[in-house]
């Protein structure tokens, strides 16, 4: 048989360490969305019914990137200008003398965030209140945005997080670092909803080709962030030197705790070792993490969202996108939105078994119908790129 439907237990395939479960001949349904089978059995191919706010946005930038020619890989976008933006009161200097220590967290008070609980250090001072008021007024319908969109896969999140023994807070650096969004892209190449580096992904164990980029893959990249982080806290001790490592890299953080004989945040932070983007990246982490947390005291809307979801199926060469689209009545935005990580919208041509995520309520449908798919072939190029042989000059 070509295919077959796959059940795993979420954290038994994706989190290290853990003996697989999978069950052969069942399904798979990891984290709910609602309306996916009625979409799809309705055949709409054009649309998508897994983000049915905001996501829109996110394919239309897709798709201006595979018009433009960028054959590096089609599929990104630029990281949303909100993300790496200052607040106007901290643009104009450092702040460092300002910037929290984060060596203790805040809880009680009178009223609001600080009566919150937190499980990583939160301090409230001037330079996290900036970024507060950034987050509520300058780019507030975008930080909803992002909001939402974490909260489709929070359980996915924390339930890996909780794995590794990492505070469920933490899931909010994810927010200043992409919103959240699978298929944003840095200058400095970094990409995916925890936005890593080609190198570190690949020493994390994410596969990273021309075929496959598992940074966008939001179960394999949280694995990665979580083994990540936990060896960032390993080494410093503390969550905000390990938060600061993270945005940094821990070479540039242990150098500037050795030449300012510091042991804290709070202490490089007052010093010119490390940059201003560092310095305001823990406190924005902060800011997000109270806001988040706090959604009422900032009048945020609280609307029910539907987690991640989907069904798996497992399939032994290379299909496209549009043709699985074209036989099964499956959206192909929804075949895009569930399968990040492919970066030709296809399933690779060098894995023997493939596992390729469905709407829920489809996979009894696609047995029935992925045999009568045509086999995508890639471009010889591609596949001389993939094995990196070289060229002659």
């Amino acid at each position: 048989m070509l295919w077959l439907v796959v059940r795993c237990v979420m954290r038994s395939r994706w989190t290290a360490g853990i003996a697989a479960s999978c069950v052969v001949g069942t399904v798979l349904l990891a984290f709910p969305y609602r309306g996916l089978a009625q979409d799809a059995a309705a055949g709409d191919r054009s649309s998508s019914s897994l983000y049915p706010a905001g996501q829109e946005t996110v394919l239309e930038g897709i798709d201006s990137a595979q018009e433009n020619g960028d054959d590096l890989d089609p599929n990104l976008i630029p990281l949303e200008p909100e993300l790496t933006a200052s607040p106007p009161d901290l643009s104009s200097s450092d702040n460092s003398a300002e910037t929290p220590s984060g060596e203790t967290a805040v809880s009680g008070g009178s009223s609001g965030p600080q009566e919150t609980l937190y499980n990583i250090p939160v301090v409230i001072d001037q330079s996290v209140q900036s970024h507060i008021r950034f987050f509520n007024t300058s780019i507030r319908d975008r930080f909803e945005q992002w909001m939402v969109r974490l909260n489709r896969y929070r359980p996915l999140v924390e339930n890996i997080f909780a794995e590794f023994n990492l505070p469920s807070d933490l899931v909010h650096l994810s927010l200043v670092e992409s919103g959240f969004n699978p298929y944003a892209y840095s200058r400095a190449k970094a990409t995916g909803p925890w936005q890593f580096m080609k190198g570190t992904g690949k020493l994390y164990g994410l596969r990273i080709d021309h075929y496959v980029d598992e940074r966008r893959d939001p179960i394999k990249s949280t694995v990665a962030a979580a083994r990540y982080l936990r060896d960032l806290y390993d080494i410093f001790g503390t969550w905000p030197l390990a938060m600061a490592a993270y945005n940094a890299g821990e070479g540039k953080v242990l150098r500037a705790l050795h030449k300012a004989q510091a042991e804290s945040f709070s202490e490089i932070s007052r010093t010119k070792l490390i940059r201003p983007e560092t310095k305001q990246y823990v406190p924005r982490i902060m800011a997000a993490t109270i806001i988040a947390r706090n959604p009422d005291q900032y009048g945020f809307a609280q609307n029910p969202v539907p987690p991640h979801e989907f069904e798996e199926v497992v399939v032994t060469r290379p299909l496209h996108f549009r043709a699985i689209a074209n036989v099964t009545g499956i959206s192909y935005n929804d075949l895009r939105l569930l399968n990040p990580e492919l970066r030709r919208d296809a399933t690779p041509p060098d894995e023997a078994a493939y596992h390729l995520k469905v709407p829920v309520g489809m996979s009894s449908k696609v047995l029935e119908l992925l045999e009568r798919v045509p086999t995508h072939k890639f471009p010889p190029v591609a596949m001389m790129a993939d094995r990196e042989i070289a060229r002659p000059k």
